[in-house]
C-alpha cells in the first residue's frame, strides 16, 4: 500500500484549536451577517436608497462581487507572501467596516441619485476585501485542523456563514414585530448594518491573538514560501489551471445554490410568493437553524466516507428535488419550511465540506492564491449574480419555480467537475506537493476511516 506523505510535526492544541475554529468563523460570521442584513433588509433599500427600484437593489448586492476575482488575484498571493492571518487581519476590517457604513446612507430623496452611487462604491469595497476573506479563512481553519478531521472542523466555518446569514435576519425580523413601521421606515431597518463594527473588532482580536498556521510556519522554516506575491500567482495560474477550472465548476453548483436558496429567499418569498414581510424572514432563519445543528455532522460523513461521495449526493439530490421542493414553496407556510428544510440539508454537504474541499486541492505554497483565484472568479460570474437573474427570469418566464431550474443547471455543471476531482479526505496538506488521498497498491482509494 502506497500513502501520500504525512507528517509527525505535532498537533496544536485543543485550546488553540478552538481559537482558530472561532477566528476563521467569526470572519465568515461578518460576511454572511452583511449577506443577511441585506437581503433581509432589501424592500427597505429599495424604498429608500434606490428609488424604488428592486433591480437597481439587487444589482448593488450583484455588483459587491465583481471586485472579488480582483480582491482574489491580490489578497491571495499575498497571503502565500506575508502568510493568512496578516491578510485575514486587513480584510475584516474593510469588510465589516463597508457594511457598517452602509447605514448611514443617506435617502434617495435627500441625495438623489448619489445613494445608490454610495450604495454600490461600499458593496465593491465589501467584495473586494471578502475576495480574500473567505479563501484566508478556509486556509486558515484547514491548515489547523487535524488531517483526518479536517471536514468535521472545517464545518464550524460554515456554521459561522449559517449563524451570520440566519443571525442577520433574525435581528431584522426582531426589529419588525417590536418596533412600529413607523420606526423600521425611517431608522430601524439600518440598525443591523451597524451590527458589522463590533463582530468586526471581535474578529480582528481574535486573530492578532494566534500564530499564523502550522502549515505556513513550516513552509517558512524551511524557506519553502513564495518569496514574492507575483510568483506565487505565476506559479498557480501556469502549474495549477485545470485544478483552479475544476474548482470553479464545483463553485458554480455550490454558490448558485447558496445564494439562491439563502440569500435570495427573503425577496423571492415576498415578492414572487407574496408571503408577508414576517414570514419571509422567518422561513429562512428556521431553515439555517436546521441547517446548523446538522452541518458539523456533514463534515464528519467527509472524514469517513470521504469529499467526492457527499458532494455528489447534494449535487444529484438538488437536481432531483429543486423542482418539486419550489412548487411546494408556493403551497402554503407549513410546506414551504418543509421544502427548504429538504433542500437545506442537502445542500450543507457541500457547504459543510468547503474548508476540507478547497484548501486541499492546492499545494501549501499557492494554497491561498489558488483557492481565492478559482472561488472569486466563479462566485464573481454565477453566485453573486443569482439574484439578480432569478428576479429578472421570474419577469421574463412568468414561472414561479424559475430558480429551480437555475440551481438544476448549476448542479448539473458540478457534477461534470466532480469527475476530474481528486479525493483528498485524510491527507496531508503540507508541504509542497498537491495532497491526495490513500491509494491501495491497486490504486483504489482507502476510505480515511480505514487508514
Amino acid at each position: 500500500m502506497s500513502t501520500t506523505s504525512t507528517t509527525s510535526a505535532k498537533e496544536p492544541s485543543p485550546s488553540v484549536l478552538r481559537r482558530a475554529i472561532a477566528a476563521s468563523a467569526i470572519g465568515n460570521a461578518t460576511e454572511w451577517f452583511d449577506y443577511g442584513v441585506y437581503g433581509a433588509a432589501t424592500i427597505y433599500i429599495t424604498n429608500h436608497i434606490t428609488g424604488g427600484s428592486i433591480i437597481v437593489t439587487l444589482l448593488g448586492f450583484a455588483v459587491s462581487f465583481v471586485l472579488r476575482p480582483l480582491g482574489g488575484f491580490i489578497w491571495g498571493p499575498l497571503g502565500d507572501r506575508i502568510g493568512r492571518r496578516a491578510v485575514l487581519s486587513m480584510t475584516i476590517i474593510l469588510m465589516s467596516g463597508a457594511t457598517f457604513l452602509l447605514a448611514f446612507i443617506p435617502t434617495y430623496a435627500t441625495i438623489g441619485v448619489a445613494a445608490p452611487i454610495i450604495l454600490v462604491a461600499l458593496r465593491v469595497i465589501q467584495g473586494f476585501s471578502t475576495g480574500g476573506e473567505y479563501g484566508g479563512a478556509a486556509t486558515f481553519m484547514a491548515e489547523y485542523a487535524p488531517d483526518k478531521k479536517r471536514g468535521f472542523y472545517g464545518s464550524f466555518l460554515e456554521f459561522g456563514t449559517l449563524s451570520g446569514l440566519a443571525g442577520g435576519a433574525l435581528l431584522m425580523l426582531l426589529l419588525q414585530v417590536a418596533t412600529p413601521d413607523s420606526f423600521m421606515n425611517s431608522w430601524g431597518w439600518r440598525i443591523p448594518f451597524m451590527v458589522a463594527a463590533p463582530l468586526g473588532l471581535v474578529g480582528l482580536y481574535l486573530r492578532t491573538r494566534l500564530e499564523d498556521t502550522p502549515v505556513f510556519r513550516e513552509l517558512e522554516e524551511k524557506g519553502e514560501k513564495e518569496e514574492k506575491a507575483s510568483a506565487a500567482l505565476g506559479e498557480v495560474i501556469r502549474n495549477h489551471w485545470r485544478t483552479i477550472l475544476v474548482l470553479m465548476g464545483l463553485v458554480v453548483a455550490l454558490n448558485v445554490v447558496n445564494y439562491t436558496l439563502l440569500s435570495y429567499m427573503p425577496t423571492y418569498l415576498q415578492d414572487t410568493i407574496h408571503l408577508s414581510a414576517n414570514k419571509a424572514l422567518l422561513l429562512p432563519i428556521i431553515g439555517e437553524v436546521v441547517m446548523m445543528i446538522f452541518i458539523p455532522f456533514a463534515g464528519r460523513l467527509s472524514d469517513h466516507i470521504g469529499r467526492k461521495p457527499v458532494w455528489l449526493i447534494s449535487m444529484v439530490g438538488l437536481f432531483v428535488l429543486a423542482i418539486p421542493a419550489y412548487m411546494l414553496m408556493g403551497a402554503n407556510f407549513g410546506l414551504a419550511i418543509l421544502a427548504f428544510v429538504v433542500l437545506g440539508l442537502l445542500y450543507i454537504l457541500q457547504l459543510g465540506t468547503i474548508s476540507a474541499t478547497f484548501p486541499a486541492m492546492f499545494p501549501a505554497t499557492v494554497r491561498y492564491a489558488g483557492f481565492a483565484i478559482g472561488y472569486n472568479v466563479s462566485t464573481a460570474l454565477f453566485g453573486g449574480t443569482s439574484s439578480l437573474v432569478n428576479e429578472w427570469m421570474i419577469g421574463v418566464t412568468g414561472s414561479n419555480i424559475f430558480p429551480a431550474y437555475y440551481m438544476m443547471g448549476a448542479c448539473a455543471i458540478g457534477i461534470i467537475a466532480w469527475f476530474f476531482m481528486k479525493e483528498t479526505a485524510g491527507a496531508s496538506i503540507r508541504g509542497t506537493k498537491v495532497p491526495e488521498a490513500a491509494r491501495t497498491a491497486t490504486g483504489k482509494f482507502i476510505r480515511p476511516s480505514a487508514v
